[in-house]
């Protein structure tokens, strides 16, 4: 099956690159440049005015793929929703900073209730299809416990914390699209080997590696265009929706852990500062504490790639022995 996967891969990476070579002129001209927070690291005021939303290169490209899926069932329609209601809150949160002109777009409370909005109708609409919403597997059909009513509170949670997650680890030039692309990849095999697998999910997970490696030409350092939380919010809601419609949301935690560990950074910076008004990171989230240790943002970037791609091979290989 993997050569079949061959082709959805070429063809996301192609037309995420072709796109994008139409498309970052258009971002310039639109002058759709990035604002940089002034208590962040001080080497990144050098990047102010690099054009931002970048997440429109990929998502039309993600779209189109699903268009020409021979197998629509509602996995698929569940998962593009998860896609494109995320990356609709960072394209309205990305619109607010630029109206604004300074790095503060939606407010907190206006994001969060977008999201646990867009999640309540993605898991009603998992608990209309699915014969057993509320199971949690390892591998395979055999549920490894259902979790009944508490299973709705404790993935609304789980879901908008993830892709908070990954919107927070989009801090360094290629950084987000390196550390996802071994996630999609984990992704891929579990849905193209298991017995409870998707094919069309599976191909998406491949177009979404050729996406993330053709968003990497334009966003390796020194990045020509950023994210932006229109394409970091589209690509949490690509995990959540991997998670939820591919009966993954154990396995999630593993594969996403990257993700889970810079938001975490940054939780535990804020309760330790609060208790002992000193600081447990030079700075949150995780990526820019290395950064002020003297760390190049290159390195910071290679740690995490690799990093992402151990914890997806320890995730996969715990899954088989258990």
């Amino acid at each position: 099956m993997f050569w079949k996967l061959l082709i959805p891969f070429a063809a996301a990476l192609l037309l995420t690159v072709l796109c994008g070579h139409f498309m970052l002129p258009v971002l310039i001209r639109l002058k759709v440049g990035q604002s940089i927070r002034s208590d962040g690291p001080q080497r990144h005021l050098s990047k102010a005015g690099t054009p931002t939303m970048g997440g429109l290169i990929f998502i039309p490209v993600l779209v189109l793929l699903c268009l020409f899926l021979p197998d629509k069932q509602y996995p698929l329609g569940l998962w593009l929703f998860s896609f494109l209601a995320f990356g609709l809150i960072g394209f309205l949160d990305d619109w607010a900073k630029l109206r604004h002109h300074e790095n503060l777009g939606l407010n907190g409370k206006q994001k969060l209730l977008g999201q646990f909005v867009a999640v309540a109708i993605l898991l009603a609409g998992n608990a209309f299809f699915d014969p057993n919403p509320t199971a949690i597997y390892l591998f395979g059909t055999e549920p490894l416990l259902d979790l009944d009513w508490c299973y709705y509170p404790l993935m609304a949670i789980l879901m908008v914390g993830m892709v908070n997650a990954v919107n927070l680890t989009d801090g360094l030039d290629g950084l987000v699209s390196g550390v996802s692309v071994p996630v999609f990849f984990g992704f891929l095999l579990l849905l193209a080997l298991g017995s409870a697998g998707n094919a069309s999910l599976a191909i998406v997970s491949a177009g979404l590696i050729g996406c993330c490696l053709g968003f990497l030409v334009y966003n390796h350092y020194p990045a020509r265009v950023f994210m932006g939380d229109t394409g970091s919010m589209a690509l949490g809601g690509a995990v959540v929706g991997l998670a939820i419609a591919g009966n993954l949301e154990f396995l999630m935690i593993g594969l996403g852990m990257v993700y889970l560990l810079e938001a975490l950074s940054v939780m535990l910076q804020v309760c330790y500062f609060k208790l002992t008004h000193k600081r447990l990171f030079r700075m949150a989230p995780l990526h820019h504490h290395f950064e002020l240790q003297g760390k190049k943002e290159t390195e910071v970037t290679a740690l995490f790639w690799v990093v992402s791609a151990v914890c997806v091979f320890l995730t996969l290989l715990l899954e088989r022995l258990f």
